[in-house]
């Protein structure tokens, strides 16, 4: 059996063509500068080969409904296993999706309740019992005496198929018509049902008034009815109403007949589980100007916000129905399932199925998210919290053979939580697989059992693989910069002194979310780092209160602000500026360019030359948008799409423009020899270099170099920037504003994706804003950010229902003498250790 994952000539992007050894079954850290090419190595070579190779061993009916990677540029890699990455992209901001559907921890709920939840009637919480033909018959008899009724039998509920063999022995044994999806059909006529879709068939199998003389009729019905669907019936009255009965449970005080319980009935994704007022998602719908459906934030009426039917929402388990167990904190729902007691007739039905429940749950804590709950929705979660619920969930599915790749899994972690972390990787290594992480954080680096140094520089001066092998070999070399930082050759300062606020802002009374009504105190003036375990409040505090507050006062916004009494000192601001790690745009005509405004100028300073002045070129014409300058022939888009049907989609470049967006008039027009392609094609650092002479781009562009953005390219597509990268690029936009001295700069995980020296030249960026008079907050775990900065506050102390309270406040050593904070017990080690 192969050791080493050997791959040869590696060129996608920017990596060198290099050549790499890695080995099988171990925890490999690929670090180095930000854009040496890490992810390039490691998602777009070996996680896109090793997914494209277990793929093409599909057949080609499963492979039309994945999204197929192209095939990377390198020579070859022998080694290779099927891979799965846990990438920077963000969860599922669909609504539907939760921690419990992502961790699959809900998907064993659901089957729990359908095999040992005792089901009880909604309508008077009377413990439900099954029925009989003679109850069914009894029922139809006297509560419908005189109409005509049709009796269906739901042979097929919600199932995929064509159903070409059932129609043809229903037509056999003499029945007439179906109703199909809710459409009467006949059945000599011919039935087409597309074969991806759940239909849902009934079979008419009998119209009887009833009456006493058409009694035996009408037994003879429900028998048949019953037996062809195996237990269930349906009774249409004349008016279009319905009664669902079966042989399984019904209500006797409230006549209230409830279908078999099935995992299905407990899924919101499911029309079975699903509230009917709001389709399963919890909050009531509208719709906009142009007609498309919006979530509100008013709780459905139906269902509360459970999601569910009120029929689901009766069965109880030790009292407790799903959404009940489903809305507590992963803790305290590990502590239900310990001491659930498991009746004999049931033990041997909930026994595997609570193993696995609680071995998910057990991984969550493990990751540091006790505090989340299984109803919790993922579009709420943090790009950090997002990431470890889906390592959550592929450590639930314990595969073997795999190669993980996983993007920075420690981002939004505190220190004391790393270990924890570290301890799962190594389990999965353990169990058979092999674990690449790409990362920046000094304990997993020092925990790795291989190291691969990228660089030594970004963009184009990395792709080099400048140190490889253990930590020890790595120390040793005198060309990684990473090294020079983790043996303390080079590190980010500790300010001489502090600085001192001159006024505060103070919040009172907070207490959204599992804020615990705390008046908290924010210096003006200083960098402040709040802090503290995940779950502990951090965002609920800047953003959920204090930016919505702001935003609304200072930029007139119409936002709802998280509970609170008060806020004192908005006289001593102008201006909120928040920085978040949302896309900078969703398409791929996105880019650096537009978005920060530099597109602009570029297409203005073209005009302005003398060969646009002869042609009469605006600077509409130099736009990739819009008609006039832009090849026609691919809309500006440079590629082209083909769809190849059973294979993945294709992209071609545009053989008339060659991939450069404009036709050949537009790139006649030159600056200093470049064309506008040119310039996009190119890296800020690149661009800066020729640009020195425009004072309005340069400063833009020396910006994006001095926040660690140097090796991007102008033209880059934004849905291939990381979250990090996306926020500086928003962080530079506002740097690029006037500037008024009495700004408050608020800032979720700044340093997210940055090396070791990334973060000291940001750290330089947002000192120079507070020299200036402004004010900059940040979320922020980093200890390199927390012992840089002028004050802390540190909540906790720990996540969820146990934090939301300020366990400590001041400067970094003050901070650090607190024994009750996670914070100051690392910080202290860091601040001694200078």
């Amino acid at each position: 059996m192969l050791k080493w994952i050997r791959v040869k000539k590696a060129a996608q992007h920017n990596l060198k063509g290099i050549d790499v050894s890695l080995p099988r079954n171990q925890l490999i850290v690929v670090t180095g500068p930000s854009g040496s090419g890490k992810s390039s190595l490691a998602f777009d070579t070996l996680f896109a080969e090793g997914q494209r190779r277990y793929i093409e061993c599909l057949s080609t009916y499963a492979r039309q409904y994945i999204e197929q990677l192209e095939k990377p540029r390198v020579e070859s890699i022998e080694g290779l296993s099927p891979a799965i990455s846990i990438d920077q992209k963000t969860i599922s901001s669909n609504p539907r999706s939760t921690v419990g559907t992502v961790t699959e921890t809900y998907d064993y709920l659901r089957l729990l309740f359908a095999r040992a939840g005792i089901p009880h009637c909604p309508g008077c919480g009377r413990e439900v019992s099954t029925q009989t033909r003679e109850r069914i018959h009894s029922r139809l008899m006297s509560h419908s005496p005189g109409q005509m009724l049709s009796i269906l039998s739901p042979v097929i509920k919600g199932r995929k198929g064509e159903y070409v063999r059932l129609f043809e022995q229903l037509r056999r044994k003499g029945y007439l018509r179906v109703r199909v999806d809710g459409d009467v059909r006949e059945l000599d006529e011919d039935i087409p049902l597309e074969r991806t879709k759940n239909h849902t068939i009934e079979v008419f199998v009998d119209d009887v008034r009833v009456s006493k003389e058409s009694e035996n009729r009408l037994r003879e019905a429900v028998d048949r009815a019953l037996d062809l669907s195996e237990g269930d019936l349906l009774a249409l009255h004349p008016n279009g109403s319905e009664n669902y009965f079966s042989l399984s449970l019904l209500c006797p005080y409230c006549n209230i007949n409830l279908p078999e319980l099935e995992p299905r009935s407990f899924s919101f994704n499911s029309p079975y589980g699903a509230c009917p007022s709001c389709g399963g998602i919890g909050y009531r719908t509208g719709t906009d100007s142009w007609g498309d459906v919006l979530v509100t934030d008013e709780l459905c009426a139906g269902c509360g916000g459970s999601r569910l039917r009120k029929e689901s929402l009766a069965v109880l388990l030790e009292g407790k129905n799903i959404h009940d167990l489903a809305v507590l904190p992963v803790d305290r729902l590990g502590a239900f399932f310990d001491s659930l007691p498991m009746p004999d007739n049931r033990a041997g039905i909930m026994r595997p199925i609570v193993k696995e429940i609680r071995m998910r749950l057990q991984v969550m804590v493990e990751l540091g998210m006790p505090y989340l709950q299984l109803a919790r929705a993922t579009s709420s979660l943090s790009g950090g919290e997002a990431r470890r619920v889906r390592l959550a969930a592929q450590t639930g599915a314990r595969l073997r053979g795999i190669l993980y790749v996983l993007d920075e899994p420690t981002i939004g972690l505190h220190q004391r939580d790393n270990g924890r972390l570290i301890t799962l990787l190594r389990k999965i290594r353990d169990d058979g697989n092999t674990v690449i992480v790409v990362e920046h954080d000094e304990q997993t680096i020092r925990a790795a059992d291989y190291i691969l140094d990228l660089g030594p520089g970004a963009g184009e001066k990395g792709g080099w693989a400048v140190a490889e092998g253990g930590m020890a070999q790595v120390l040793q070399s005198d060309k990684s910069l990473t090294a020079a930082y983790l043996r303390g050759d080079r590190q980010v300062p500790v300010p001489a002194e502090r600085r001192t606020a001159p006024g505060w802002l103070t919040v009172c009374g907070a207490s959204e979310h599992n804020l615990k009504n705390i008046d908290v105190r924010i210096p003006l003036g200083v960098m402040t780092v709040v802090t503290g375990v995940s779950g502990s409040g951090k965002s609920t505090l800047l953003y959920d209160i204090l930016y919505k507050h702001l935003a609304n006062v200072f930029h007139r916004a119409r936002k709802t602000p998280g509970k609170h009494r008060e806020i004192f000192g908005l006289e001593l601001i102008d201006k909120v500026v928040s920085v978040d790690q949302k896309p900078i745009g969703r398409t791929p005509r996105s880019n650096p360019a537009t978005y920060t405004g530099l597109f602009t100028q570029l297409r203005q300073m073209f005009a302005l030359t003398r060969e646009s002045r002869i042609r009469g070129y605006k600077a509409g014409r130099f736009s990739f948008n819009v008609q006039g300058g832009r090849c026609e022939e691919c809309r500006g888009a440079g590629v082209k799409k083909i769809e190849m049907h059973f294979l993945p989609d294709v992209y071609v470049t545009c053989d008339r423009c060659g991939g450069r967006r404009y036709n050949k008039e537009t790139l006649a027009v030159r600056y200093k020899g470049y064309s506008i392609a040119d310039f996009l094609e190119m890296t800020v650092d690149d661009a800066f270099e020729e640009l020195k002479a425009q004072p309005h781009l340069s400063r833009k562009l020396e910006l994006l170099k001095r926040v660690g953005l140097g090796y991007i390219r102008l033209g880059q597509p934004a849905p291939t920037l990381s979250g990090g990268e996306a926020q500086r690029i928003k962080l530079t936009k506002e740097l690029g504003r006037k500037d008024t001295g009495r700004t408050l700069y608020l800032l979720d995980e700044p340093t997210t994706g940055l090396h070791f020296d990334d973060v000291r030249k940001l750290l330089e960026v947002l000192d120079e804003l507070v020299v200036l008079g402004n004010s900059v907050v940040m979320i922020e775990h980093n200890l390199d950010v927390i012992k840089f900065s002028d004050y802390i506050i540190d909540l906790g102390p720990e996540g969820g229902e146990n934090g939301g309270e300020i366990v400590a406040a001041g400067t970094p050593e003050e901070v650090s003498r607190e024994k009750r904070s996670a914070t100051g017990v690392y910080l202290k080690a860091i601040l001694t250790s200078r």
